[in-house]
């Protein structure tokens, strides 16, 4: 064997200093350093604020995100100490901000309970931002320091006088470690909110400077109202229990609140963390709960009758609870913590639960006889579903060796290697069968729509044929009492549907069935969704699949771009040829251009007015707050022919709005829709426009179009050797330079839209969306378990008003709907 040119010793050991642990391996410290370890960055320094509120020194905590993409966290507890720490010879400001490990939630005198990553927050945060600045509001005075990476490039100074108290944090990440820096409001909302509810009386605001989005947090019934929240979509059957005690310095509170569907959700939270895995307080409310509706069940006329045994699941069906829990020293499994290891916290969880619970039952004979009656009730159906599933086994139809008639299964005995492709119909399934790799590849079709589980009880869920089928073919069983995921037979179980209505209807459906029914498919990353193709191009005996709108208008203006050239007769400067691929980035930016455009012109922003903002260079939130830049803006409006109103001055927006009237629909406009009525359109800044998405990309779409954007565009054949004898073909706007290129591209093209897998041959389902080669999945995950429970039930659920709002305020951002 080859001797390695190192050596191994004493020099070969490497001893990293300060915060360069952090930055050399961040992922240790924040999850990731994708978008869940960005946000993270923000929760730490929020916890910090978060425990002086517990401690009872804050009452609010302010929250921005700026346009620059830095976050700026403010609180108005005591600030954070800045003298000279003994031991390290530095401020102790500077201490917190450059040691892990250190801070002042170790000794129970500061902080009674805390979350935070156990003294390395701030500071994890302080090196993985390429910019931290931070002032300290503290006896009279305000103290201000600044990092990069985690070094100090400035000294701890005083910069002026001031009668608040706390500490103000502004971050922008490090980009060179994060791979994204871009913060999603609605992540950073659902996470505040959670932690207000969490802490009754707190008051948090999160503003998002980039846009119009500004909210406000403060709920005085604390988890009371957060169960209530949860069950908003839902009748709820009574209103919120609310149970609290302290025993041996352990804080706990519960709420609790049964609704009409057949669904638990229980969120347990340790120290302000959601434990989404659970631990001992989640096991002592569970053992607590059944026990005393057990006894109270035992001593009343509905247990008597009852034929079953009311077991946990019965006593759980429809209950949706919260659970909070505040501990001195917490013990979290992981450093992610989601398992609280605390094995006290389950006794003294389950006896307050048995003490209160009691009590509230004895003194409320109504809700109490509601509550039983959902058991008793859940105990008959369980009892039927066991019927059922006893008698689908007898007859050899579930749950045993033999698989459903329709699957045609794979060689391959190793679930990690198998694959389930759980196919719409017998067309696309008979494709599917012949075009799949017979070796890893198995075929389940399914005969029309399953049952949406959102509205079934589980017994009549076993008596739908196709969820039989799914529930053999998978082989983990279903239910409580046998189902085990470690007898899945596929570690790929792929949902392919048609590309129209019905086929996403379908795949909604088989989505609800398991993220209700197994939701560790979900949670193990076994779950997929194909991508089929949308289009095919066909040129003799070439084809070409297409996933896509924005790929098929790529393709198309590539073709007519490689037999094309255009002289543009710009503005500043002479006549421009634009030729191959400069001629194509060219087109391919004003086509995407126009469809931002379009987005906006379907919010009811008109095209015009867009684009003469754009030109106007209004940008961003600056802009609308100079007078000047905002009156030359409603003077160049007025002069294109629309009315606007005097400039108001928005005090809580900071910034000037004006109000305009749109003149009538000229050709542009046409294109996009056909406008029957006039509309009053607000321009300021926010998600309606100025820092709306769609206007800000359109915002840098423009950059690369505006020189080219001139009166009008000859348009030559390629190849021509003397093009002066060539006549060209002339238009005059960028939108109809894109209408004529995408009629020239599609000659001589045969062009075939799917509506359905069963369209496909054999081997063009393969080879599109089969071959593992070639093909793309979507893995389905679940980010947010309350933003995902609440989905299922506005889609899937009984109330019809929630799902037509739904539908009203998201169809226009439908950018495909085949019907």
């Amino acid at each position: 064997m080859t001797e390695p040119n190192y050596t191994y010793d004493h020099n070969s050991i490497n001893v990293l200093k300060g915060l360069q642990a952090v930055r050399m391996r961040p992922s240790m410290y924040i999850g990731n350093v994708d978008f869940q370890g960005l946000h993270h960055l923000v929760y730490e320094i929020v916890d910090n604020s978060i425990d002086e509120a517990m401690a009872g020194y804050c009452d609010t905590i302010w929250v921005t995100v700026h346009t620059d993409k830095s976050v700026s966290v403010e609180d108005n507890g005591r600030g954070i100490p800045v003298g000279m720490h003994k031991s390290e010879n530095m401020p102790a400001l500077e201490v917190v901000l450059t040691k892990l490990h250190a801070g002042g939630k170790f000794d129970h005198d500061s902080y009674k309970v805390s979350g935070g990553l156990h003294g390395v927050g701030v500071s994890v945060v302080n090196a993985l931002s390429a910019v931290l600045e931070v002032w300290v509001y503290k006896e009279g005075k305000i103290y201000y320091q600044s990092y990069s990476g985690g070094d100090k490039t400035s000294e701890l100074q005083v910069i002026g006088d001031t009668e608040k108290t706390g500490t103000l944090i502004r971050f922008k990440p490090d980009t060179q470690i994060l791979t994204t820096d871009e913060f999603d409001y609605n992540t950073l909302n659902r996470r505040l909110r959670e932690l207000a509810f969490l802490n009754k009386g707190i008051r948090i605001v999160l503003e998002d400077e980039r846009g119009d989005e500004k909210e406000e947090f403060c709920y005085q019934g604390g988890i009371a109202e957060f169960v209530e929240y949860l069950n908003r979509r839902h009748t709820a059957v009574h209103e919120p229990i609310f149970v609290e005690g302290e025993k041996s310095d352990i804080q706990v509170e519960i709420a609790i609140q049964y609704n009409d569907t057949y669904n638990e959700k229980i969120f347990s939270f340790a120290n302000n963390i959601n434990t989404i895995e659970g631990g001992f307080h989640l096991i002592g409310f569970k053992t607590g709960l059944t026990r005393t509706l057990n006894q109270y069940v035992a001593a009343s006329d509905a247990g008597k009758k009852a034929k079953a045994k009311i077991t946990g699941d019965d006593v759980r069906e429809g209950l949706t609870a919260v659970i909070s829990v505040r501990i001195m020293s917490p013990q979290f499994e992981g450093q992610t913590k989601t398992k609280l290891g605390n094995s006290e916290v389950k006794g003294i969880v389950e006896s307050l639960i048995h003490e209160k619970f009691s009590i509230f039952l004895e003194e409320n004979p109504s809700i109490a006889k509601k509550i039983i009656g959902k058991a008793v009730d859940a105990a008959r159906a369980r009892d039927a579903a066991k019927r059922a599933r006893d008698m689908a086994r007898s007859k050899g139809s579930l749950l045993d060796s033999t698989l459903p008639g329709k699957l045609a299964d794979c060689q391959e005995s190793r679930p990690e290697l198998r694959e389930l492709f759980i196919v719409e119909g017998d067309s696309a399934g008979g494709s599917a069968k012949q075009g799949r790799d017979r070796k890893t590849q198995a075929i389940l079709p399914l005969k029309g729509k399953i049952l949406n589980v959102e509205k079934a009880r589980f017994d009549k869920l076993l008596r739908s044929e196709e969820i039989k089928n799914m529930i053999t073919a998978l082989g983990t069983g279903i239910g409580s009492e046998e189902y085990d995921i470690s007898k899945i037979k596929y570690h790929k179980i792929i949902i392919m549907t048609d590309a129209d209505v019905d086929g996403s209807h379908i795949r909604t459906l088989l989505l609800t069935f398991f993220y209700r029914q197994m939701p560790e498919l979900i949670e193990k990353g076994y779950l997929y969704i194909a991508q089929p193709p949308l289009f095919k191009l066909s040129r003799g005996k070439k084809d070409n699949y297409l996933k896509d709108e924005k790929e098929y208008t790529e393709n198309i203006l590539r073709r007519a771009c490689d037999e094309k050239y255009i002289k543009a007769r710009i503005q500043s400067s002479e006549d421009a040829v634009l030729t191959g691929h400069r001629f194509y980035l060219l087109v391919t930016s004003m086509a995407e251009y126009l469809t931002m455009l379009g987005r906006l012109q379907r919010h009811g922003i008109y095209a015009e007015l867009v684009e003469t903002m754009i030109r106007t260079g209004i940008s961003d939130k600056t802009h609308m707050q100079d007078q000047g830049r905002v009156a030359h803006l409603r003077s160049i409006l007025e002069q294109g022919g629309f009315t606007v109103g005097e400039p108001e001055w928005n005090e809580e927006r900071n910034v000037f709005e004006l109000l305009v009237y749109p003149k009538q629909a000229d050709e542009m406009e046409q294109m996009f829709s056909d406008i029957s009525e006039k509309k009053q359109i607000t321009v300021k800044i926010g998600r309606s426009l100025v820092h709306s998405k769609d206007y800000q990309k359109a915002l840098t779409l423009y950059e690369e179009i505006e020189p080219y954007d001139g009166d009008e565009f000859e348009i030559y054949q390629a190849g021509e050797e003397d093009r002066k004898k060539s006549e060209p073909v002339v238009v005059k706007t960028k939108e109809a330079l894109i209408h004529y290129l995408m009629e020239e591209g599609k000659k001589g093209l045969s062009i075939q839209r799917y509506k359905g897998l069963g369209e496909m041959n054999p081997d063009q389902l393969w080879a599109t969306t089969m071959n593992p080669e070639t093909r793309t999945l979507l893995q389905v995950n679940v980010e947010n378990i309350v933003d995902t429970d609440d989905i299922f039930t506005i889609l899937m659920g009984d109330e019809v008003e929630p799902r037509r709002n739904f539908i009203q305020n998201n169809a226009l951002e439908v950018s495909m709907l085949d019907i």
